[in-house]
Parts: C-alpha cells; sequence; structure tokens
C-alpha cells in the first residue's frame, strides 16, 4: 500500500502541535512526537529539518486557524475580544501553545505569519483612530495588548482563582466584552 505523504504530514502536524502545546519547544520530544503520529522519527527531518523548524510550521498553522475563526474589526473591538475568548475557550491548547511561543521565543526575527498579522491589525487600529472611530487615548500597539490580554485573561487565570470566580462561561464572556467596551469606549 503506497504511502500518502500529505496525510503523513497531516498526523505529524497533529501530533506536533499536541506535544508543543504540552512541553514547549524545549520540552517536547521527537521520539514522542513520531510514536503519537505513528511515524518514523527520521520522516520529522525529512519534512522539517528540526524540531524548531517544525514548531515554526505548527505555529503558523496556528496563526491561519486563529484569522480564520476569530475576525478582527477594530470598530468592534468587544466583538473581537468575545471571539478571542471563545477560540481559547474552546482550544485551552492553543493558548498553551501562545505561551510557549512567548516564553521560548521571546527575542529574535520573529515569524512572519505573526509579523504580518500585527501589521495589518496595528494599521486597521491607526486608520480606526485617525477617522475618529477610536479614542487616541493608547496607541494601536497599547490597545491590541490590552484587548488581547483582557480576552485571555479567565483562560490564563491559576486554578485556585478559577475555582473562586465560577464557572459561568457566559458570565465571564460578558465580563470581558464589556471591560474592552469601557476601555475603549471614547472621552467625552
Amino acid at each position: 500500500m503506497p504511502r500518502d505523504a500529505e496525510e503523513t504530514r497531516t498526523r505529524l502536524l497533529a501530533a506536533a502541535r499536541a506535544e508543543f502545546a504540552e512541553h514547549g519547544i524545549a520540552g517536547a520530544r521527537v521520539d514522542r512526537i513520531a510514536a503519537a503520529a505513528k511515524i518514523n522519527k527520521q520522516m520529522i527531518y525529512v519534512y522539517f529539518g528540526n524540531k524548531d523548524a517544525l514548531f515554526d510550521t505548527v505555529f503558523d498553522r496556528h496563526v491561519g486557524a486563529w484569522l480564520a475563526e476569530v475576525d478582527f474589526d477594530p470598530e468592534d473591538l468587544p466583538g473581537y475580544a468575545g471571539r478571542l475568548f471563545d477560540y481559547f475557550e474552546a482550544d485551552p491548547a492553543a493558548l498553551r501553545l501562545v505561551t510557549w511561543y512567548r516564553l521560548e521565543r521571546p527575542s529574535g526575527p520573529g515569524l512572519q505569519s505573526v509579523i504580518s498579522v500585527n501589521e495589518v491589525r496595528l494599521a486597521r487600529l491607526a486608520a480606526a483612530q485617525q477617522d475618529g472611530v477610536l479614542a487616541n487615548r493608547y496607541t494601536p500597539v497599547q490597545l491590541l495588548a490590552l484587548v488581547q490580554a483582557i480576552a485571555t485573561s479567565w483562560s490564563s487565570m491559576n486554578p485556585e482563582f478559577v475555582v473562586a470566580a465560577g464557572a459561568d462561561r457566559d458570565l465571564r464572556r460578558r465580563t470581558v466584552m464589556a471591560a474592552v467596551a469601557q476601555l475603549v469606549e471614547q472621552q467625552r
């Protein structure tokens, strides 16, 4: 039976995503990825060259999925925050993957997919500010950082706080959206 290279690659990327989300780049093991994907470890090197390049591919796919699912609208930042909240609530491994990326790649050139997404979002925020849709109280960078931090705040809390806060997901989502609405409210 001939091998299906695309199916093998898909299994490999799914196994790598799970491994990186659980253990980060440094803690991930190529042996575990290969075993989970049911492939020979050498195939990872054939397809990707090394573990770092594999992580970059996994993270690029994550960015693509995020863009496809979480529409960014600078004129509705509370809605964006709600969709971002939903995305990470539905896929906690995605937030862990982002967290590992931030922890283990704090400097350097960065991934082009991340750079491109940020450039587009920051330009759209700047245009909305220039058009008077958003206040200029924060720079676009500050505003995007705050909105994303608020949207992911519940997902990144320590377990003890989550227990104290309760399990009402809809209330947490409404809180995120209300906080972002207050953040972007025009000064009167």
